[in-house]
């Protein structure tokens, strides 16, 4: 039943008086925000951000596809790039000049050495949101992967690594690192079939070497809050490494019982983790430069709002019983 309220009822007082409260409280309270970046949907909502999926070392973007069927599946779109896999340096400032051609928000995962990629390129992007590290490498400025990856025991990565050297077009040499044939299913996919674990072997895109002794540029988990997904099975990268790199990030982290390419022998889990980072952001408290005024100030004035117009309701039900 819709209430209606009559001319005597409009000019009652304490009806008036309430009404004015709630007038001004609703005036006064901040319209919702959208995250910067974002634009309202075709039904009025914010547009879901957009998912930007970055491999790391000895793989391509296919391994992501799991995690992107269930993304594309729930309605966000998705952008899983090629990492070039060429130095530390160069393939962060790829995958900047990718996130810069994305409108809106942006909720950036990194697999391996994916992770140190995207620490360095979202670092100044104010459209990264989040990001999320599945058993990934996580450098703090200044530091080089292969000193950090010496921290701790666990890894089996360095004696399984095949060196192939390369010229490049101007006559500069370096050294491309493949994972060898017989190692690859036990070090980097000891959960997925073994043919399976053949045929990503045989198709692994090798990275430079010279990745491993680049010093990071930057840390953007540092301003940006994280996930982390840590391999508790890795043996590409010590599980004892993630939990002390989630750890020192302050992710928000959980371990799963999985070998290095969690995206793929637990794509569901993975893409969990992506959307609890989109949820727990998307309902995050709006910063004050967002809200344009204190945040404790606006969850006043929506209790003031609420009440007014319980107080609305009430008082023109006691007018209606009373005219009965």
């Amino acid at each position: 039943m819709t209430l209606r309220p009559s001319r005597e009822l409009i000019r009652s007082r304490p009806v008036a008086a309430l009404a004015s409260v709630c007038s001004v409280a609703a005036l006064a309270a901040p319209a919702p925000a959208i995250a910067e970046g974002a634009s309202s949907g075709s039904g009025g909502g914010i547009a879901k951000p957009t998912v930007v999926l970055v491999h790391g070392a000895f793989a391509d973007a296919s391994g992501w596809d799991g995690v992107v069927e269930r993304l594309q599946r729930d309605g966000y779109p998705v952008i899983a790039p090629a990492n070039p896999l060429r130095g530390l340096a160069s393939d962060s400032a790829y995958i900047a000049g990718v996130l810069k051609s994305v409108k809106g928000p942006v909720i950036l995962a990194g697999h391996s050495y994916g992770g140190a990629v995207i620490g360095e390129a979202a670092a100044g992007n104010r459209n990264v949101k989040a990001l999320v590290y599945i058993s990934a490498f996580m450098p703090d400025k200044g530091e080089a992967l292969g000193a950090l990856g010496a921290k701790f025991r666990g890894s089996r990565l360095n004696p399984a690594l095949r060196q192939v050297p390369f010229q490049n077009g101007d006559g500069t040499t370096g050294t491309d690192l493949y994972i060898k044939p017989d190692k690859f299913h036990q070090v980097f996919a000891a959960d997925l079939a073994a043919s399976t674990a053949a045929q990503m072997s045989a198709t692994q895109r090798p990275i430079s070497a010279s990745a491993f002794t680049e010093k990071a540029d930057a840390a953007a988990w540092k301003t940006i809050p994280s996930w982390f997904l840590v391999a508790t099975k890795d043996h590409a990268i010590a599980p004892d490494l993630e939990r002390f790199e989630a750890k020192r990030a302050g992710s928000h982290t959980i371990e799963v019982n999985s070998s290095h390419v969690a995206m793929i022998s637990h794509p569901g889990t993975v893409t969990s983790l992506i959307l609890d980072a989109i949820r727990t952001e998307a309902s995050g408290t709006p910063s004050l430069a967002t809200t344009g005024g204190n945040a404790s100030a606006t969850g006043l004035i929506g209790v003031v709002a609420i009440v007014a117009g319980v107080g609305l309701i009430v008082a023109v039900r006691r007018h209606q019983a009373r005219g009965r």
